[in-house]
């Protein structure tokens, strides 16, 4: 594309890029304001953060792994690594979605309500989905369904016309394929 004005390196409203979605594994010293400092630097920029789940991975050393998933243009998405990387608790950013296949989980509570046929159809539907009953009442269940994220998206929506009342959802946790450590 000719850039219109000679002026300057950008080349105008017609330069579109297409928003990707990204899942970033961030390893940071487990201290307190770490995650202040990086959810920070998100919200500052204007990023938006579609999941978030952070635990201590290794307590010897007290890191923890903070997961990221986020979407914008390549140019944001390598902008955003790069702001985390300098942070100074952070040790290592890895876009997994760049690397190749990585290993993505989830898990959910689903509360549904229902009597007669649609508590047998939820009960069918729980066994398909490999969802397992954790609380359940003559008029309720509870079911505890983990997997990639768009199983658990399916299986909420099933469950929405069976009675679906309530859900938690953990965030996405991910993990590289391969030998290689964080």
């Amino acid at each position: 594309m000719i850039n219109p004005n000679p002026q300057t390196h950008y080349t105008g409203p017609s330069h579109k890029q297409e928003i990707e979605t990204h899942t970033l594994s961030i390893l940071v010293d487990n201290e307190p304001g770490v995650l202040a400092r990086v959810i920070g630097l998100f919200s500052g920029r204007g990023y938006n953060i579609d999941s978030l789940t952070v635990t201590e991975t290794e307590h010897e050393t007290h890191l923890s792994r903070i997961t990221v998933i986020t979407r914008g243009t390549p140019a944001v998405l390598t902008q955003i690594k790069h702001q985390l990387e300098r942070l100074v608790p952070v040790h290592r950013v890895r876009d997994l979605t760049l690397e190749g296949a990585s290993l993505e989980r989830e898990l959910a509570l689903v509360k549904v309500v229902g009597k007669g046929e649609k508590r047998i159809e939820a009960l069918r539907m729980a066994e398909i989905f490999r969802a397992q009953v954790v609380d359940t009442s003559m008029e309720h269940f509870v079911f505890e369904v983990t997997g990639k994220p768009g199983k658990i998206d399916t299986f909420i929506h099933l469950m929405t016309e069976l009675g679906l009342v309530e859900v938690s959802r953990t965030g996405i946790a991910a993990i590289g394929r391969g030998a290689a450590a964080m």
